[in-house]
């Protein structure tokens, strides 16, 4: 049925969408140190994410984790807590998708319920979704600010990582999907009935002479 191929397709996208944003918010490349003037040397890469920093130099990769938490910007702690939501909220998401799928053996006989599960979560990974793409455009809006501000020096200036790109294709991915989810799930409740035959429509195959009886005689 066109219903079950939706919520399918769904819970597929926002998957995808889920792991994608679990890989982006452990990557060290939100963040990519900016050629700009004469100070900085050509053979080293400065990455950076919100857990850990990369150098590259010469081939040779060497990370270290941020040594305090608290010494970190705002920026950057409010970014964690988001992208750690945003994966919480898939994490609860994932398993009411699965069990309230109509081409799953969970709650059989129960298509309310059924149907509202997949709507709950839906609406969970679409709220995931923004939550992820609100430290994503954050950053992207930092990085962009402090390019062009005159007062940061070059050799603090950034530019936006691959991750930032990818966050924003995983944030639209749990977006789309939760709301194929919501919509699957909508789809299932309106089940529609048979018309009911009152006295004016016919007789009834009960009383066959019912009919009869309306006929007024003067």
């Amino acid at each position: 049925m066109p219903t079950t191929g939706l919520q399918v397709l769904g819970v597929v996208v926002s998957i995808a969408g889920w792991v994608g944003g679990a890989l982006v918010c452990a990557a060290p490349f939100w963040r990519v140190s900016a050629f700009v003037g004469d100070e900085l040397v050509v053979s080293e890469v400065l990455w950076e994410g919100l857990w850990m920093s990369c150098l590259s130099q010469l081939g040779r990769i060497q990370c270290k984790v941020y040594d305090s938490a608290l010494a970190l910007p705002g920026s950057t702690q409010f970014c964690r807590v988001m992208v750690i939501l945003s994966v919480l909220f898939g994490l609860l998401a994932l398993p009411l998708s699965v069990i309230g799928m109509k081409c799953t053996h969970c709650l059989e006989g129960a298509r309310d319920s059924k149907s509202r599960l997949v709507r709950i979560s839906g609406g969970i990974f679409m709220v995931a979704g923004v939550a992820f793409f609100m430290p994503v455009f954050w950053t992207t809006i930092v990085v962009i600010q402090n390019f062009y501000d005159p007062n940061v020096a070059p050799p603090l200036k950034r530019e936006l990582g691959p991750a930032l790109y990818l966050g924003g294709g995983v944030a639209f991915m749990m977006l789309a999907g939760g709301f194929m989810l919501y919509q699957g799930g909508s789809a299932t409740t309106g089940v529609p009935t048979k018309p009911n035959l009152g006295k004016g429509a016919g007789p009834s195959k009960d009383n066959p002479a019912e009919g009869k009886q309306d006929k007024a005689y003067v």
